[in-house]
């Protein structure tokens, strides 16, 4: 077999079950394709995936210790060459054949793992910013609470099948050229699992598992974004047989907000200043997005801010450290302030006749204008203020 399990997991031979089911852990974390930008996650994940599949069951291990085919699909069968069998027939079984034995692969587990689950949860901006703890409600297999998880009814047990003598695989002898070809198939009336259940369970049908619906409290850290995933490990499905439980993703989405725009782990706000305040100057008391925060200090729900006298329509001032903490590191982003200077549209005679002396004495009563093409900048920061 070209795969070395052991080694693709990175345990030795003699690795107990929990030291398998820690490294899986570690390298599924470390290699899932939503987690990982390598090219090739996708490929060690499925790797990974099938190393644990057989290195956790005992069954499979066992099989594959010996050197035989742990997941049984026939890979490395010699059907194609026209020897009987088909995809039944592997390597083991020409071995068999020339020393008058079937190799057997022993009956199957009914306890498996349960599948992955991938749930959606919608954020507030802050939510998202400063983390929370968010309630979900979850629709998975859970384990059978009437059989706990053996599939069979109150007080009966499996029993061994008749057919297969309890090994969940039967032996068919063709002959051929090269002798007695001797084929092993899971049994068809245990398929494969070596024992039969007479009295499945009446809750689970014999599944050792049920639908059901919990809720979980997923704990979201400051600073994810839309498309982020939590992994809440062994919050998945129930598997088969109450085997052990899959993980449960939690998919983020952060829902727009009426004042802030996020750009990274900057934030970004518009303000409208009156004409005058532009002209002389002015200090804006502005609403923080801590503001939206229960228990925040005054300090932190509000920040001063400065505008020079003489500040023009589409200026851009920058608040450092009252953006978004950082997913990954220390620190937080910007608050950018774009300043709309605002024209009065309605005077009374008392104001025009104020602005006309203005205008003569700036010498402003004939209008010239000329266009800067260096401040289109200024001009696309408005209209992304508007349209973002």
């Amino acid at each position: 077999m070209s795969a070395d399990y052991y080694e693709i997991l990175g345990v030795p031979r003699d690795a107990s079950a929990d030291q398998v089911k820690k490294a899986y852990r570690k390298l599924a974390m470390k290699h899932h394709p939503d987690v990982s930008d390598a090219p090739d996650a996708a490929e060690k994940f499925k790797q990974i995936q099938e190393a644990y599949e057989v290195l956790h069951d005992p069954q499979k291990r066992s099989i594959y210790d010996r050197g035989g085919d742990p997941m049984g699909s026939g890979a490395g069968g010699m059907g194609g060459f026209g020897f009987p069998g088909g995809a039944g027939f592997d390597m083991g079984d020409l071995f068999g054949a020339m020393f008058g034995q079937a190799s057997s692969r022993g009956p199957r587990s009914r306890v498996r793992r349960g599948q992955d689950a991938l749930v959606r949860l919608a954020l507030t901006l802050a939510e998202a910013s400063f983390g929370a703890t968010k309630p979900i409600t979850v629709d998975t297999a859970v384990i059978c609470p009437s059989c706990h998880g053996s599939g069979s009814k109150d007080g009966t047990q499996p029993v061994q099948c008749t057919t297969c003598h309890g090994q969940g695989d039967v032996t068919t002898v063709q002959r051929s050229f090269l002798g007695d070809i001797r084929t092993v198939q899971p049994c068809p009336n245990c398929r494969g699992y070596g024992t039969i259940i007479q009295h499945p369970c009446g809750e689970c049908s014999g599944e050792g598992r049920v639908r059901s619906t919990r809720t979980i409290n997923v704990k979201i850290p400051p600073g994810v974004s839309t498309g982020n995933r939590v992994h809440l490990d062994s919050q998945g499905e129930v598997g088969p047989g109450g085997g052990p439980a899959g993980d449960l993703y939690v998919e983020i989405t952060v829902l727009p907000h009426e004042t802030f725009k996020r750009q990274g782990d900057d934030l970004e706000m518009v303000v409208r200043l009156p004409m005058t305040a532009a002209a002389l100057g002015t200090d804006i008391d502005l609403a923080t997005l801590e503001a939206e925060r229960e228990g925040v200090t005054p300090e932190d729900a509000h920040v001063r801010v400065h505008v020079p006298a003489g500040t023009q329509s589409g200026t851009r001032l920058v608040v450092a450290g009252r953006g978004v903490p950082r997913l990954r590191g220390g620190g937080r982003g910007d608050l950018g302030v774009t300043l709309l200077v605002q024209t009065p549209k309605h005077l009374d005679d008392a104001q025009r006749d104020l602005l006309r002396q203005l205008a003569e004495l700036r010498g402003e009563t004939r209008t010239e204008v000329s266009v800067d093409r260096a401040r289109k900048g200024v001009f696309d920061r408005i209209k992304d203020a508007f349209t973002g």
